[in-house]
């Protein structure tokens, strides 16, 4: 018999969806009547994304009858600290939550493709061992007790692959656990799934030739949105309380702001990020851009529940990570007077002028926090340096010419997926001394950016927190995404920063037959445009999709950053609801 002439990497795609298929019970699976029409295969769906339908599948979990009620209840009800709770006094046990939870990420994954790894046996049998510690010590074995946590798919899981959704790296095991995965589990926590991700994990449409295409649960006409969009599809369903991805160009804060959640990017050093599979040249992240992990959740609360038991333990799992307590870091300077909690509002990025829905939440937001007593708004002039940062961050990201990348992807003749395609090329590395002038560019921007957290010159009149879009546009349609430099730049300058849900966007957002009239700054503004011509684009398909805007702190105040998501999802929300209920603001 002659050899197969097709390439490798589709016989090990079959081998691995049959054992993703495989990790999921048989009475966990959806009866056909409940998966919507026009899921298409998983080639189809990366080559055929345009025929998707407008279809909402948040509630197949409470409707497919595979939950029970308790088991709804358990997934649905509680924060991450109340369902602690729950389980630390007894009234709910490990194995029951790790249950719960499982069914409900099984039924998410079949609706979405979300999941990569269920880890859904081993997270059962934790629970159960977590349980009998209890029983027997009557302690839990620590703060996070049977929290059921998704990681990203390049975090290593003892036993599982970490294939990042390419056919060379499956079908390899991973012999130990990352950092952030050892700490998590000694805080008590149980890993119940790994999620999907682009291939390359260099895009912001999460799939791949390995697991397909993810779906955002919202409106699969929509972009899920990436690199973490697995972690933020589970999350968004339920079928996790707390996810962990990374961000390297915004892969934490972009699929929060498709899926409408929380998401979380620290500064360098406050969470493990080492021993993770990149398919990168080992230590790049050293000399070029360095990423972080990062949590996704439903709520503020939950993003400081789980950051608050990381910062004070991370030094002690993370070679990368520094001494660190969940709060105020630095000491108060001396002020001459009592001072109120400033937030300044940053517009553009100067380089993609804002679709008239995203200037329109910000302004929302800001009216909100003025109305907030003990908050000044401030508005922060353009930066001429905030212009470098996507320039010099998307630099440092292909310092190495990509090589490594496709050397991987060649091995099994996998080739590139379609939105990748015209996109990604060899390149030549860059030299020692092409790279000390980067690093130099970016030293000078970073210098130059420090006056925006004053006002004036003056450190009595400090800004303690900036708000701005997460991108300038609405969640886009699938590879239909625009200006990572929203997300990239503050990467590049170390700023944690995060994602803020505010509302959902309305027929009143749409302006029919009202075009832009700013002149186009340049061919990103003008590919963004393209996301609001009603020529290019029909502009119901944003309806009904979250609305989000984007908080950042000054480097290492990520404690900061917390207080201020806070704030300013207390206020927005407060706001919006008496909006909605005709009061006079």
């Amino acid at each position: 018999m002659p050899p197969s002439s097709e390439p490798a990497y589709v016989g090990i795609a079959q081998r691995k969806q049959a054992q993703l298929e495989a990790g999921i019970p048989a009475e966990w699976k959806l009866p056909a009547h409940m998966i919507p029409a026009g899921m298409l295969s998983v080639a189809d769906s990366l080559t055929k994304a345009n025929q998707y339908k407008r279809v909402n599948v948040m509630d197949i979990p409470r409707k497919s009858g595979i939950l029970t009620q308790r088991q709804l209840d358990i997934t649905e009800k509680f924060d991450v600290r109340g369902l602690l709770s729950q389980m630390a006094d007894g009234k709910l046990s490990a194995e029951e939550v790790a249950t719960g939870f499982c069914k409900r990420a099984a039924v998410a994954h079949q609706v979405t493709r979300c999941l990569t790894e269920p880890l859904f046996a081993s997270a059962i049998e934790r629970a159960k061992q977590l349980d009998e510690h209890l029983q027997r010590t009557g302690k839990p074995v620590g703060p996070l007790h049977g929290l059921p946590i998704s990681v990203k798919d390049c975090f290593r899981v003892k036993g599982a692959d970490a294939s990042i959704g390419i056919a060379s790296l499956a079908f390899k095991p991973s012999t130990l656990n990352s950092p952030i995965v050892s700490l998590l589990l000694s805080l008590g926590a149980v890993i119940i799934a790994k999620t999907n991700v682009p291939q390359t994990m260099g895009a912001l449409d999460s799939c791949n030739h390995l697991f397909g295409r993810t779906l955002n649960p919202l409106n699969r006409q929509l972009t899920a949105g990436g690199s973490s969009g697995g972690e933020g599809v589970l999350v968004a369903m339920r079928g996790s309380m707390v996810g962990f991805g990374t961000d390297i160009g915004g892969s934490i804060r972009i699929p929060a702001m498709c899926n409408g959640i929380y998401g979380f990017k620290p500064s360098v050093g406050r969470v493990p990020f080492g021993d993770l599979e990149s398919g990168q040249m080992p230590g790049k992240g050293r000399i070029s851009l360095q990423a972080v992990g990062g949590p996704l959740a439903s709520s503020v609360a939950d993003l400081g529940a789980v950051m608050a038991e990381i910062v004070p333990r991370a030094e002690l799992f993370g070679e990368d990570c520094i001494p660190g307590r969940w709060e105020r870091e630095s000491a108060i300077l001396p002020e001459l007077k009592p001072r109120k909690f400033t937030v300044g509002v940053l517009r553009s990025d100067g380089i993609v002028t804002p679709l008239p829905p995203i200037a329109r939440i910000l302004d929302e937001v800001a009216e909100s926090l003025r109305q907030t007593p003990g908050v000044e708004v401030v508005e922060i002039p353009l930066p001429a340096a905030l212009k470098k940062c996507q320039s010099i961050a998307g630099r440092l990201m292909g310092v190495d010419g990509g090589a490594t990348m496709l050397d991987i992807l060649e091995e099994t003749g996998e080739p590139l997926i379609p939105w990748l395609e015209p996109r990604t090329k060899r390149g030549n590395p860059l030299s020692l001394a092409q790279l000390a002038q980067l690093q130099e560019q970016r030293s000078a921007v970073e210098k130059e950016l420090l006056a925006m957290w004053t006002i004036n010159g003056f450190y009595t009149d400090r800004v303690d927190a900036i708000i701005t879009p997460v991108a300038p546009h609405p969640v886009p349609e699938i590879d239909r995404y625009n200006a990572v430099g929203y997300t990239s730049s503050f990467v590049l300058l170390d700023y944690p920063a995060g994602t803020v849900p505010v509302r959902n966007f309305r027929e009143s957002d749409l302006e029919t037959g009202i075009d832009m009239n700013a002149p186009i700054l340049g061919s990103w503004d003008k590919a963004n445009r393209a996301l609001w011509n009603e020529k290019t684009v029909d502009r119901r398909v944003y309806l009904d999709s979250p609305l989000s805007v984007q908080v950042i702190t000054p480097k290492q105040h990520d404690y900061e950053l917390f207080q201020a998501m806070e704030i300013i999802d207390r206020a927005s929300q407060a706001w919006q609801g008496a909006k909605s209920a005709g009061s006079k603001l």
